[in-house]
């Protein structure tokens, strides 16, 4: 069967390739992707940034972003049934993952599907674990491919609202840093829980990311005319702020954006070996007397993938023209270049085309 496939730790060895069908352990059910979105992950290990093969195996299987079909009833899905799958799977070590939250590892040595020691989805046909396995309604239709992106935003101001609500706490303004999926989702779903967001990207105003913003009533923001700093001294400074630029630099400055009580949250990804600056006043006093917290947030527990594709189906449902222009760019497997140089919001890989799908 045909997939995407690439040798890790080795640059531009990513290609299509024929590959073995998967062996379906008992009570798999078999899926047919028919889309998997291209994030700035894919486009690192084909680089040769990370990356690791499952064991005994030279190549690793793309494709972490899954929208995919049912091919055969089971384990409680029926044939023809839209899903997506979870990323990251227990180490089977840990507490964390024995309590089933392997977003939360405690060891380091989960695996992920099309990323750590486990092929993708980017392939014909995928056997997989039914607990990993999450329905998407079929009036997402294409659109459930964002359910990834989606999950780790979910997950992120989950866990922004569980550590801002160790004291009583009103968030009402927040920042979100970066238009890409992430940032881009993240800013819809803030404004679907009804926050004021302010969005901040290198893009000049009037462009389609801005035009894509504003469209949920969010406010854009363009950072190379608007300093951060003259942006907090106009709103009085923000009860939440995402960032989602993958700058480190920007990242250390979310802590002098917040207000009292204020929460950041980190998702960008920036492993340059570099020096950030912060003023000593921001860390050593603001942080202290004001209760501001910065943590970080990767991948997503299962309740984030279900709450993702919850909040898609009503993103949806309030903006359907602006999420369906999320996704510009669907290409068969074999035109993945076009797919990783694309930088659109999102770019997806069209394995199989579905009668009846928008």
């Amino acid at each position: 069967m045909q997939a995407l496939v690439v040798t890790p730790g080795e640059p531009h060895t990513t290609r299509a390739a024929e590959v073995p069908e998967e062996r379906a352990p008992e009570g798999a059910v078999l899926v047919r992707p028919l889309e998997v979105g291209v994030c700035g992950t894919d486009r690192e290990i084909s680089e040769g940034i990370f990356g690791v093969a499952p064991r005994d195996d030279a190549a690793l299987v793309l494709g972490h972003e899954l929208l995919g079909v049912v091919e055969r009833d089971g384990a409680g899905f029926a044939r023809g049934d839209l899903v997506t799958a979870t990323v990251r799977r227990s180490c089977r070590r840990c507490a964390a993952c024995g309590e089933g939250s392997p977003d939360s590892c405690l060891t380091g040595l989960y695996e992920e599907r099309g990323i750590t020691r486990l092929h993708g989805f980017a392939r014909e046909l995928v056997a997989e674990d039914p607990a990993q396995l999450v329905s998407v309604p079929r009036s997402l239709g294409h659109l459930g491919v964002l359910a990834e992106p989606a999950s780790i935003c979910a997950r992120a101001v989950r866990h922004a609202r569980a550590i801002g609500g160790r004291h009583p706490w009103e968030p009402r303004r927040a920042l979100v840093i970066g238009a890409g999926a992430i940032g881009m989702l993240t800013t819809y779903l803030l404004r679907l829980d009804g926050l004021d967001v302010w969005t901040a990207a290198l893009d000049p105003p009037g462009s389609p990311r801005a035009e894509l913003i504003e469209a949920c009533g969010a406010r854009y923001v363009a950072s190379t005319e608007t300093p951060f700093s003259a942006l907090r001294e106009e709103v009085g400074g923000f009860d939440l702020v995402v960032e989602a630029a993958g700058d480190a630099q920007v990242m250390a400055d979310t802590l002098g954006l917040l207000r009292r009580s204020g929460v950041a949250c980190l998702l960008g990804i920036d492993p340059r070996d570099r020096a950030v600056e912060l003023p000593g006043p921001t860390i050593g006093l603001d942080a202290i007397l004001e209760n501001r917290v910065l943590f970080g947030s990767v991948n997503a527990h299962p309740r984030d993938w279900v709450a993702a594709v919850d909040g898609l189906a009503r993103l949806h449902h309030r903006w359907p023209e602006p999420l369906e222009r999320f996704v510009s760019l669907r290409v068969p497997l074999d035109r993945f270049g076009e797919a990783f140089a694309h930088r659109g919001v999102k770019a997806t890989l069209v394995l199989h085309e579905t009668k009846g799908m928008r």
